[in-house]
């Protein structure tokens, strides 16, 4: 029992003393300039098995932090000063990042993905520090404390999609059947608790859920079960090269084309048609949280100037355009900050500073963001500070805004206390 213990502390020091030596990443984000800064902390996911999702994430806010300082000045005179760390999606490794990040007079954090930030948030929120899951799952933000998403969750993505089908694609008697196959985290638990919550009030029926690892290779077993139960619809939760997986194993059995295939956001991305094939994943539907590469708003020719300069391999990505949507929504944070407080109560990255970045920072967002994703606006009882999601269809190979935006209501986990103890305050 001692040897186990001293292996365990031996682990965790070797693990802490690892991340320390980390270095930032920065080749693509400007360095701050001497003086004074604002210091954002990033938790980024660009190793591992979800780096597929978290690469092209990293390159979108360390792009835009760098036309922050060299073309805006920072923010309102001040460098933005980007403190990040690769995760590698792993949640040992996350625990320690985001204690790094606070030591380090960060004012505030995000993460990519719901599962480090599920890793993240109880130091967090213990300390009063606040932080921003970029893709978010409701245990993240239910009950709200110090954590925040920056766009509705996946169970909102599983509300949106099932209305939609409801309404545009199921023309069957009775009620459709539903397969859900998720991701063994809270990215594909959020999903399932929505739809727990509101499948009997939709009309749909599900079929018992599958579950796959973030390192899946194949599907074939899980999938021939869901076949057996003859699914008029299959809703994945997961990252892009497990969904890939699925829906090829989907495909290989004859399932699709024929079922309808949905997707909530975290793996709906040009990664998902790079890896499984355009072919393929012709025809899915999936929800996601901005506008289409392209479109016609104020955020988008820079934004897109900048991929092409420095990150030509993201382009047509939407996950560049959701974290560079994040990193914009960082600096208006921060910009409130300072109006609100004055750069001498935020200078030190200490509690108070924290209090006060979350209160007259964060909570006081009513932020268009340059029109590239749903504005943020922070509504008390509600940490999602965007409210609205998209549906979308892969036709001819590229991801294509069939829907308006869809307000996503918040869901009352908290109603349900047996389901979802940990929605209770």
């Amino acid at each position: 029992m001692k040897g186990k213990r001293f292996l365990m502390v031996v682990g965790v020091l070797f693990l802490a003393l690892t991340v320390a030596a980390l270095p930032f990443v920065g080749a693509c984000a400007a360095k701050p300039a001497a003086g004074p800064t604002l210091k954002y902390g990033m938790s980024i996911c660009v190793t591992g098995v979800a780096a597929e999702k978290g690469t092209p994430m990293a390159h979108g806010k360390l792009d835009c932090v760098k036309y922050i300082n060299e073309e805006l000045g920072g923010v309102n005179g001040y460098p933005i000063e980007a403190i990040w760390y690769d995760n590698a999606y792993d949640a040992a490794r996350a625990a320690v990042i985001v204690k790094k990040i606070m030591d380090e007079g960060a004012l505030f954090f995000t993460t990519n993905s719901s599962k480090m930030m599920s890793c993240s948030m109880e130091i967090a929120n213990r300390d009063g520090f606040p932080g921003i899951a970029s893709f978010s799952s409701p245990v993240c933000t239910n009950p709200p404390k110090h954590i925040y998403a920056q766009m509705p969750d996946y169970g909102d993505d599983w509300a949106a999609f099932a209305n939609y089908y409801m309404e545009n694609i199921w023309e069957g008697p009775g009620k459709p059947k539903m397969a859900l196959h998720l991701l063994n985290n809270p990215t594909g638990y959020g999903a399932r608790d929505a739809a727990l919550c509101l499948a009997d009030e939709l009309g749909i029926e599900l079929l018992p859920e599958e579950e796959h690892a973030a390192d899946t290779i194949s599907e074939m077993e899980s999938m021939t079960r869901i076949k057996a139960l003859e699914p008029d619809v299959l809703f994945i939760s997961s990252t892009p090269a497990p969904t890939a997986v699925v829906i090829k194993n989907a495909y290989e059995l004859g399932m699709y084309p024929g079922i309808v295939i949905g997707c909530a956001h975290a793996s709906y991305t040009k990664a998902l048609v790079d890896i499984a094939g355009a072919d393929i994943v012709e025809g899915v539907y999936g929800v996601y949280g901005t506008v289409e590469w392209g479109d016609d708003v104020p955020g988008m020719a820079k934004m897109m100037a900048y991929c092409e300069r420095y990150h030509p391999q993201d382009a047509e990505n939407m996950d560049y355009m959701f974290s560079w949507a994040e990193a914009l929504i960082g600096a208006e944070i921060l910009r409130l900050a300072l109006e609100n407080c004055g750069y001498e109560a935020i200078a030190w990255g200490d509690a108070a500073a924290w209090e006060c970045v979350e209160k007259n920072g964060i909570q006081k967002l009513d932020y268009d963001v340059l029109g590239l994703q749903s504005p943020v606006k922070y509504t008390p009882g509600d940490n999602r500070l965007a409210k609205s999601v998209r549906v979308f269809q892969i036709i001819d190979g590229t991801i294509t805004a069939i829907s308006d935006w869809i307000v996503a209501p918040r869901v009352p986990f908290e109603q349900y206390p047996d389901l979802f103890p940990w929605a209770v305050p």
